[in-house]
């Protein structure tokens, strides 16, 4: 029961790793509803949680290994993607409290997009430290146990990220309609630095 609820907390705490955090605010901070930033989350969570679980099945009832160098190409690939997320950010448009409630609407983030980041957030970071975790467990049955509650606890994590950065977006454009604008231009120019720093550490690692 410790393994299993230790796998639940880890994937709690997985979603806060910083890459997660900035691709998720480059999404909700065009249009900080707090109903539609938490679906972003939770659709987030589920494409996240999708690769894990394909992988850890995989790994755990076949015995397949994922190669250092696998992972290490994930982790670049999501540097370039903080990267595309950040610049689309910064080019995007903001809702504003003026807006009627017909173009705020428009002004959301389709779930794909999401639901592709967290596809490709799956076998990066820590989510590839969890996987060779898997390994350590004798029972099979136990072994995918913790990797579901891993991915329960993923996607309340990022539920829990969302509804911190929507929430005081949402009031924050009461007290100055340029705030919400100028936050999100803020996580897109974040996303974009550290999306080149990833890729450059990741680069420098890689190296012989």
């Amino acid at each position: 029961m410790g393994t299993l609820l230790l796998g639940l907390i880890l994937g709690m705490r997985h979603a806060t790793d910083p890459d997660h955090v900035l691709a998720i605010s480059t999404m909700i901070s065009r249009n900080p509803r707090l109903g539609r930033a938490l679906r972003t989350g939770v659709v987030w969570g589920v494409g996240h949680t999708l690769t894990v679980l394909v992988v850890g099945v995989l790994m755990v009832l076949y015995g397949v290994t994922v190669p250092p160098r696998a992972v290490a190409a994930m982790d670049l690939i999501v540097a370039i993607m903080l990267v595309c997320l950040g610049a689309v950010s910064l080019r995007a448009r903001i809702a504003s409290p003026n807006d009627t409630p017909t173009i705020a609407e428009g002004i959301v983030i389709s779930p794909v997009r999401p639901f592709v980041v967290g596809i490709i957030h799956g076998l990066a970071g820590s989510a590839g430290l969890t996987l060779f975790a898997l390994t350590t467990i004798p029972s099979r049955a136990g072994a995918l146990a913790y990797l579901g509650l891993f991915g329960v606890g993923t996607v309340l994590g990022m539920i829990l990220v969302t509804a911190g950065i929507a929430f005081p977006l949402k009031y924050a454009g009461k007290v100055s309609i340029r705030l919400p604008g100028l936050v999100s231009r803020a996580a897109g120019l974040l996303s974009v630095i550290a999306g080149i720093a990833f890729a450059v550490l990741g680069l420098g690692l890689a190296r012989p």
